[in-house]
């Protein structure tokens, strides 16, 4: 794929009758409210704020240096896309060599915003842990087995998830900015929002070595 490809982030939303059973027998009133979703298709804002992102499972299936920026990795990542694979730039070469990135099942914010780095457009951005000096800095990586393309989530609830915002509804409610703050890994370094473990069909998804360490 072109680093020029556009890549246009289109998100639907439709709910099967089993769906619209289960979500019918929802606990709560505020769970059935989140789950709604506006006339037009778009995100409802009222949903859980760790369901307005769309986190996905991606496997790296290359990594190279960008030739005019040192920090920045070019990587191609499948995502489960008809499209094909993602070009998403990270600042990841001070902290791991870029045999250390391909193959690995990552954690993609699809749903951010595309913008260009150096000069190359990044559609969208891999989730790592790093300690507070930003020193040291390591993946997230879902576990083998995990489905490339799946929609991770925080705890182990069988309910759909809300949909995602947009893209231009992430930028401008600034909604990375009120979730990233609150989440960390744990003393297992599982990723976790507020304490719930971020999971994959596969189990939770973690980084290798670092504890209470922020995810960015």
């Amino acid at each position: 794929m072109s680093p020029a490809r556009a890549v246009a982030l289109r998100f639907t939303f439709a709910l099967s009758p089993s769906r619209v059973t289960r979500a019918r027998t929802a606990p709560s009133a505020a769970r059935r409210a989140s789950l709604a979703v506006r006339a037009d298709g778009k995100a409802a804002e009222s949903g859980p704020l760790e369901e307005r992102v769309d986190l996905r499972v991606g496997r790296v299936l290359s990594a190279r240096k960008h030739e005019e920026a040192e920090k920045l990795y070019i990587e191609e990542i499948d995502v489960g896309e008809p499209e094909g694979p993602r070009t998403i730039l990270s600042g990841l070469v001070p902290y791991m060599a870029a045999e250390d990135l391909v193959g690995k099942n990552v954690i993609v914010f699809a749903n951010l915003k595309a913008r260009k780095l150096a000069g190359i457009p990044s559609f969208g951005m891999i989730l790592a842990a790093s300690d507070d000096s930003h020193e040291k800095v390591e993946l997230l990586v879902a576990p083998e087995g995990a489905v490339v393309g799946e929609r991770v989530r925080f705890g182990e609830s069988e309910e759909p998830q809300s949909e995602p915002q947009t893209p231009n509804q992430i930028a401008k409610k600034k909604t990375w900015e009120e979730l990233q703050p609150q989440l960390k890994t744990n003393d297992d370094c599982v990723a976790t929002f507020n304490g719930v473990p971020m999971m994959s069909s596969a189990g939770a998804v973690r980084c290798a070595t670092l504890t209470k360490a922020n995810i960015g």
